[in-house]
Formats: structure tokens, C-alpha cells, sequence
């Protein structure tokens, strides 16, 4: 699904009047969740999942090409939790 297609289905769902009103929602919505990722906390959505970052430790890889060992920083990522309302609705 792309953003037009969940900006639409929004507006629809909200009975928002314009689709700028349903964009705007999307947008302040994830914003909430990317400043709140970008702070540390963690983000749980009842019945839906949770997202909370983690670290993950440099490490070595290899380049599938050359066959030759390259170093991988430490990173941080985003990891989604289903919740159980989800799981058993898939």
C-alpha cells in the first residue's frame, strides 16, 4: 500500500473532509513515532505491536562479490513487536 492509497483509506475510515486533512494526520503521525524512536522510547500501540530500538554490535562481514572480510559498524535499528490481537488476526 503506498501513502496516496493510506492517505485516502484514512480519510475514508475518519470521515475527514479533504484529503490535505488525512495527510496532515499521516504525517503528524509518524512524526510522533520517529521523534519518539529517535529519543529511546519505546512505542506500544494495544492490540496493534510495539516498535523500540535496538543496538546492534559492530561486526564482520563479508562482501559476497569479492569474498573479502569487511567491518560493520555498531547500528541502531527499529524493531516491531506484532501484539497478539495482530497475530491472530493474520
Amino acid at each position: 500500500m503506498t501513502k496516496a492509497e493510506l492517505v485516502k483509506t484514512l480519510k475514508e475510515k475518519a470521515n475527514l473532509a479533504t484529503n490535505a486533512q488525512a495527510e496532515a494526520a499521516y504525517d503528524g503521525l509518524f512524526k510522533i513515532l520517529s521523534d519518539t524512536l529517535k529519543k529511546g522510547d519505546s512505542i506500544a500501540v494495544s492490540g496493534f505491536g510495539s516498535f523500540k530500538v535496538v543496538e546492534r554490535k559492530a561486526r564482520t562481514g563479508r562482501n559476497p562479490r569479492t569474498g573479502k572480510e569487511i567491518a560493520i559498524p555498531a547500528s541502531k535499528a527499529v524493531k516491531f513487536t506484532p501484539g497478539k490481537a495482530l497475530k491472530e488476526s493474520l
